[in-house]
Formats: structure tokens, C-alpha cells, sequence
């Protein structure tokens, strides 16, 4: 890949979403005490052009965010604004605000590319033929013009359709001042270490200078509850990932702080040991993304606060449970709730505080933990948006015991358990 300018960004990286925009100063005390405590973490607000348009809120709102809540942390290091999940058709409105972008052409893996473009990547991938053993590693990519061939049916499209999207932002905005993630996780099964050294093969003939790769892993990654899957199978595909990637920057003139990005990263307790392991292992960068984790604590702030918090808390919940289908809907993918084992809105009427904590809080070893409950909130966030000011004003009116919740959350369960010490 020839040199190109970007943005270069730091090793560690964690994404932070924020549905109301009301805790990015709490967000950053999180990272700002990690740093404290010798961890070398570094903050990305993010929102999906989705959540924008339910919150009815503007890239420029987010931006806002970061900057205000820098400016009163005297935050000096390097911060970043994602456009998260975006296309063609929604990029534009996150020009000025955003210095990330993460491109998502899940619309277009798996669909077949023209024979010509596909014939033309086999050919530059002739060298490629046999088994390659990366050096110093036990793994093998299963390389040769048949798997290339696969590689571009499935992906070469989509990676197509990546570079126009960096493209068009490097022409309105400069290759120099921003960072490109592709996330190729919309897929039904996890890619191949050959597939994913061919994913990178192709976005360097695109010229674009990848940073953050997101890659399918094994397993169910649901919304704001813990990993489900098998840890083994996670250890082995993270550790051939990471494996790759070191290989493929040497290999294609990759950026070198090109890094892994997990996906619905947040609440994934199980897996943390793992990459903090393997981080270790291969002395390699990380990008993890939470969004929905945030705004699980915010109302789990509300409940504790008592009073018009707790109430709220409990209209949103009713709410959502009303609203079942329309709310799960767009999510069905990345939540599994058993409707059977959520609690009756009559019932939850008459909850304490205590017990609507305990039931939203993701504290796996606590009997009372209800992880349908917790994901149904989570996509219920809509709910919250409709009540307009009487939310917002709960949220600035319970700002303290919020704010303790988001930052404990994110610094004592996210930060310091993925890039802290290993245990």
C-alpha cells in the first residue's frame, strides 16, 4: 500500500457512548483515573447515525459532548469522535464533528463483486500459494487462488464499497485528520485467519489506512449482558487475529498501529481475562466499543436516587415491555430475551429501589440479576427519549449518584479488568 497521511491513533482505545449526552464528563474521570493508575487508555465518544435519529440529537451534539467534557477535566491527551456505523447515505452530517469514522458495509459482504475485479485481486494474490506460516507463530493461512477467489465473492464488495465511503471523507475533510475503521462482524460465521489476511490484502489495494479492524468473532456478543459462547474457541481466533494483523501490516505497508476492534464490547466479563492476556502476549493495540453500558447505569442511577427516578425507571421498563416487538426489532441480532422470564410491569410497580437495582445491575453472582430484564431496558432507551425534558431533568437532578455509577462501571468492570495488570 503506498504511504498515505491519517491520523494516527493511540494503542489502547475504548469507545464510549453516551444516548443523552449528559455523562461524558463522567466517562472521561473513568479514563482520566485509569491513566492516573498507570493505564495508557484513551477515550472515543461514539453514536450510530441510528441512535441520532431516535434521540433526535446531531453529530455536532457529540462533539459537544467530548469537547465540554474535556475542557472541565483539563483532559491534554488525545480524544477522538466517532461516527459509528456509518454509509454513503449517512456520512455526510458527520463531517465537521467526527475525526473517526467506522465503516460499515455489512450491506454488502456476501455479495458477489464483478468477475473482473474478482479475477484481478486472485491474480495479485498468485505469490500467495500454499500454506503460510507467519513467523514466529504456530499459524498457518490456507492460501492459494481458490481461497482468495472465496475471499473476494464475499468480501471484495464490501471492501469496495469501504474505500468509496473513505474516499468521500477524505475528500471533504483531508486523509490527515481522521481514523478509519472497517467492521466486518456483520457476518454469519467468524472469518477465517486466511479470510481475514485477504480482507486486508483488499482494503490495501483500496488505499485506505485501516486502523481499527472489527472482525465476526465466535460466540453471541448481546447488548449490554455477558459473552455467550465457547471461551476456548474465542482464545484461539482472538490469538490467530491478532496474529494476523501483526503479519499483514508488515506484509501489505499496513498502518502500524492498526489494532483489533470489538464490537458490543461492553459487560463481556468473561472474555476480558482473555484479550488482557493475549493484549500482553503479542504487545498489541486494542479498540473496544461500549455504548448501551452507559445508559444502563444512568438508569440505574434514576431507581437509586428514589422518587421521580425510581417512577422513571419504571415507565421505562412499562414502556418497553409494551412495546416488545417494535423495540427488539432492530436489535434481533445481538439480544436474546426469553419474554417468559421478564417481569410483569403490575409487579415492578411495587419494586424498591434495592430490587430494581439488583434486577438491572450486572452482577452475574446476584440471585436477583435478570439479564432479559437488563437487555430489554437496554433497547428501551427510545422510551426515555419520548419523555423529553421530565428525563432530562431527572438525569440533572440525580447528576451525582449517576455520574458514581457511569464512572465505577466503566473504570472498575471495563477498563482496568481489559487493559489493566493481569490477574
Amino acid at each position: 500500500m503506498p504511504s498515505i497521511p491519517f491520523l494516527e491513533i493511540t494503542k489502547y482505545t475504548i469507545g464510549v457512548g453516551d444516548r443523552f449526552a449528559h455523562q461524558g464528563v463522567a466517562q472521561l474521570r473513568a479514563v482520566q483515573q485509569a491513566r492516573e493508575a498507570g493505564l495508557d487508555v484513551h477515550p472515543v465518544w461514539n453514536k450510530s447515525n441510528r441512535e441520532h435519529t431516535i434521540i433526535h440529537s446531531k453529530p455536532d451534539d457529540l462533539r459537544a459532548e467530548a469537547d465540554t467534557a474535556v475542557a472541565a477535566l483539563d483532559w491534554k491527551e488525545p480524544y477522538y469522535v466517532d461516527a459509528d456505523h456509518i454509509g454513503l447515505k449517512t456520512v455526510d452530517g458527520f463531517i465537521a464533528a467526527s475525526d473517526f469514522y467506522t465503516l460499515d458495509v455489512a450491506d454488502f459482504t456476501g455479495k458477489t463483486p464483478g468477475t473482473s475485479a474478482a479475477a484481478e485481486f486472485v491474480h495479485d494474490m498468485e505469490r500467495y500459494d500454499g500454506l503460510i506460516s507467519i513467523p514466529g507463530t504456530t499459524v498457518r493461512l490456507d492460501a492459494n487462488a481458490t481461497t482468495a477467489r472465496a475471499a473476494a465473492d464475499k468480501f471484495l464488495l464490501a471492501v469496495q464499497e469501504a474505500g468509496s465511503i473513505y474516499r468521500h471523507v477524505c475528500k471533504q475533510k483531508g486523509a490527515e485528520n481522521f481514523v478509519t475503521e472497517v467492521s466486518m462482524d456483520e457476518t454469519d460465521t467468524p472469518q477465517t485467519p486466511a479470510e481475514l489476511f485477504f480482507i486486508l490484502a483488499m482494503i490495501a489495494r483500496e488505499g485506505i489506512p485501516i486502523q481499527t479492524i472489527a472482525p465476526k468473532f465466535t460466540g453471541r456478543f448481546n447488548k449490554g449482558v455477558n459473552y455467550v459462547g465457547d471461551l476456548a474457541q474465542f482464545e484461539k481466533e482472538f490469538d490467530e487475529d491478532l496474529c494476523v494483523i501483526a503479519f499483514s501490516i508488515r506484509e501489505f505497508n499496513l498502518p502500524g498501529a492498526l489494532k483489533l476492534s470489538v464490537h458490543s464490547g461492553s459487560d463481556k466479563f468473561s472474555l476480558y481475562p482473555i484479550i488482557n492476556r493475549l493484549l500482553k502476549k503479542h504487545d498489541a493495540g486494542l479498540h473496544v466499543k461500549t455504548a448501551g453500558t452507559t445508559w444502563l447505569e444512568e438508569v440505574i442511577g434514576l431507581a437509586e436516587a428514589g422518587g421521580e427516578g425510581l417512577e422513571i425507571a419504571k415507565a421505562v421498563y412499562a414502556g418497553a415491555h409494551g412495546r416488545f416487538d417494535e423495540l427488539t426489532a432492530p436489535y434481533a441480532t445481538v439480544i436474546d430475551i426469553a419474554k417468559e422470564r421478564l417481569p410483569a410491569p403490575r409487579d415492578v410497580v411495587g419494586w424498591t429501589s434495592e430490587q430494581f437495582v439488583r434486577a438491572l445491575r450486572h452482577v452475574c453472582s446476584d440471585p436477583a440479576y435478570n439479564p432479559n430484564f437488563r437487555q430489554l431496558i437496554h433497547v428501551g432507551f427510545k422510551i426515555a427519549a419520548e419523555m423529553g425534558q421530565r428525563y432530562l431533568g431527572a438525569l440533572k437532578a440525580s447528576e451525582a449518584i449517576i455520574g458514581r455509577n457511569v464512572t465505577e462501571n466503566l473504570l472498575e468492570r471495563h477498563i482496568k479488568p481489559i487493559f489493566g495488570p493481569a490477574v
